[in-house]
């Protein structure tokens, strides 16, 4: 905590948008996530001006999202299941059944997000993280967390992390920071 002073957790400008770049980026590069989201905005988002070459368009609102079906955001260039995750979460945020805000209950956040389809545990505390600002969300099962550990199991890494209650989301940014400092 010494080497990086001040490091917290970031938070989210729009929760949907940061759930379905959540969503999006499950077991691909960064770099694939990314272009999954400039076709998700290009396909469903509205225009935008700007004075920013290349950023001329919004993501899509949750009502736009839920309002497509399955096959047109697969064919954006993603596995079914993840297309029927995302439509699933917009259907959910549409509807007001799920709400992602710093004002929200992380127990019934966690428990509402890991009902939908392709919503795991980790997914559920990244999105506590990012868009809930709680400070005691912990990933266990994120492969570069355990390795910060040790290399540990997720049920280890959990077991060390109570003693950082109830500020287990700063200490999994510490130790993510570390895992990127060049030595």
């Amino acid at each position: 905590m010494k080497r990086r002073p001040g490091l917290r957790v970031p938070g989210a400008f729009d929760p949907f948008e940061t759930t379905v770049r959540c969503v999006l980026g499950q077991q691909v590069s960064v770099r694939a996530a990314t272009t999954l989201s400039g076709r998700v905005a290009a396909a469903l988002g509205e225009p935008a001006t700007t004075p920013f070459t290349g950023l001329d368009r919004r993501f899509p609102t949750a009502d736009v999202v839920a309002g497509s079906d399955e096959s047109a955001i697969a064919r954006l260039g993603m596995p079914g299941a993840r297309a029927r995750a995302i439509l699933a979460l917009a259907q959910a945020f549409a509807a007001g059944d799920l709400k992602l805000a710093r004002s929200g209950d992380p127990a019934a956040a966690l428990a509402r997000l890991v009902e939908l389809p392709g919503v795991g545990d980790w997914t559920a505390q990244y999105l506590s993280m990012r868009t809930l600002g709680w400070p005691d969300a912990f990933p266990a099962s994120d492969l570069v967390l355990r390795k910060a550990l040790g290399g540990v199991t997720a049920r280890a890494a959990t077991t060390r992390a109570e003693a950082w209650r109830p500020f287990r989301a700063y200490a999994v940014l510490h130790l993510w920071t570390a895992q990127g400092d060049p030595r």
